[in-house]
């Protein structure tokens, strides 16, 4: 039998343990911790000879205290040592939560990302949070958001459903961003009934002009199902890999898939999806089983 003091005694550890857990899901995991996700691969019909290293940042959701300009750039310092031969940007620049002591503006966030370097550039796509945030842009329907514009002005080449060809040691691949896929809002002031992307999948890879290898740019993993064989590696952000992570699988991801595209490398048949756990929050500045990470793709 329980005696009163043993069921305090066991009640107040049970408070004690709630309060380091959510201390660290606050704190700790959200603010101090960065993780290197690395992944090596090699894609169906990827090029013999072609070495290839990405690295991607994914989900910022610049704000203070959770992503102050001085951590963004912290980190963007952490990703040049990678030695990547491409950096990509994955979305989510804007902050998507309220609880914040101050928002970054664009100005500021882009400054910090214009540190980040690497031998074929620094490329980037925007994600929902950068369209749900720009009431222009959302008025507009279209066109471009301040963070199109913020990273444009320091020099990084946003890709809105557009396809480029790079090289490296004489070897040739396509890097293709998709603008979002859930860009548009719904809401009788925009006039608009439903969510709407502006992703054009079609039109992106039509630009691709020869058998190069292709890597494309989407934030939200959603569209994979779609993405033909022909592209040798996806990479996306978006879901935060649930955000809140327990025995490797998470109460809630921002998919429609649920939780098979939430996190990390997916195979498909013969397709590659590499999904970023993100460095950011978003709604809440939690994140449990989910460290922020940088990733790093090593090909062929």
């Amino acid at each position: 039998m329980i005696t009163r003091r043993g069921f305090l005694q066991t009640l107040g550890s049970g408070f004690a343990s709630f309060a380091a857990l959510g201390s660290y899901a606050f704190a700790i995991e959200p603010l101090a911790r960065l993780n290197i996700a690395r992944y090596r691969l090699t894609p169906p019909g990827w090029t013999p000879g072609l070495k290839l290293r990405v690295v991607a940042l994914a989900d910022l959701h610049a704000c203070e205290p959770w992503m102050s300009t001085k951590r963004i750039a912290s980190i963007c310092a952490q990703a040049n040592d990678l030695g990547g031969d491409v950096t990509v940007l994955l979305g989510d620049y804007a902050s998507g939560m309220n609880l914040v002591t101050r928002y970054v503006h664009s100005s500021e966030w882009s400054k910090a990302l214009a540190t980040l370097k690497a031998p074929l550039g620094v490329h980037a796509i925007m994600g929902n949070h950068d369209w749900w945030e720009d009431r222009t842009a959302q008025k507009n329907g279209g066109g471009e958001t301040f963070g199109h514009r913020a990273l444009a002005n320091v020099g990084i080449a946003v890709h809105s459903n557009g396809a480029i060809r790079l090289e490296k040691d004489g070897f040739g691949f396509w890097l293709a961003g998709l603008e979002d896929q859930l860009a548009l809002l719904p809401g009788k002031k925009w006039g608009r009934r439903s969510m709407t992307g502006l992703d054009d999948l079609d039109g992106t890879l039509a630009q691709v002009s020869d058998t190069a290898p292709v890597i494309l740019l989407a934030h939200e993993p959603d569209i994979f199902p779609e993405v033909p064989a022909r592209v040798s590696l996806t990479l996306s952000g978006h879901t935060h890999g649930g955000q809140v992570r327990f025995a490797g699988l998470a109460p809630a991801v921002p998919s429609r898939f649920g939780d098979r595209y939430a996190y990390g490398h997916i195979v498909e048949g013969d397709r590659n999806l590499i999904v970023s756990g993100g460095l950011g929050c978003s709604i809440a500045p939690i994140r449990f089983g989910v460290p922020p990470e940088i990733v790093m793709v090593d090909l062929g």
